[in-house]
């Protein structure tokens, strides 16, 4: 079982170069609830409706919830507000984002899915595969505001 930061295990994913982006301000977390704290204001190229909301509630405090980990995938939900509006609902903007990264990562194409309702897959298994092949994921998890995988060798 390995227990890291929230930047360090997107970083082992391939999802982040080491650091995370200038727009996250804080995260820390409270039981299996992972809390990231994100001024907007510094995002280039935000669609329209994001980058006007954003005038008027700049930081966004998003809460993230492993909901379900089956076969190598972690549904997350995630509860964002900003100024005491629900901000969730914009995660669908993102989806286009999300896979123009992948692609430039050369990672596995859907290996994160942003869902209608508010929720990401992410398939563990496959991104750790794509670095780290010979790995079986067997969990994923926050706790306390770090992020927890329990992983064995492949048998």
């Amino acid at each position: 079982m390995v227990t890291t930061s929230f930047s360090d295990a997107l970083t082992r994913l391939g999802l982040l170069s080491g650091r995370l982006p200038r727009f996250i301000t804080d995260v820390s977390g409270n039981g299996d609830v992972l809390q990231v704290v994100a001024d907007a204001r510094s995002v280039t190229n935000l669609p329209a409706p994001v980058r006007l909301a954003t005038r008027l509630a700049p930081k966004t405090t998003a809460r993230l919830r492993v909901e379900q980990f089956v076969d190598g995938v972690a549904t997350v939900s995630v509860d964002a507000s900003a100024g005491g509006l629900p901000a969730h609902k914009l995660l669908g903007l993102a989806a286009g984002r999300v896979d123009g990264m992948l692609a430039a990562r050369r990672l596995p194409a859907g290996s994160v899915r942003v869902l209608p309702d508010a929720r990401i897959t992410l398939d563990v298994q496959r991104l750790l595969d794509a670095r780290e092949p010979g790995t079986r994921v067997q969990g994923f998890a926050f706790r306390d505001g770090s992020v927890v995988i329990d992983e064995a060798p492949a048998a």
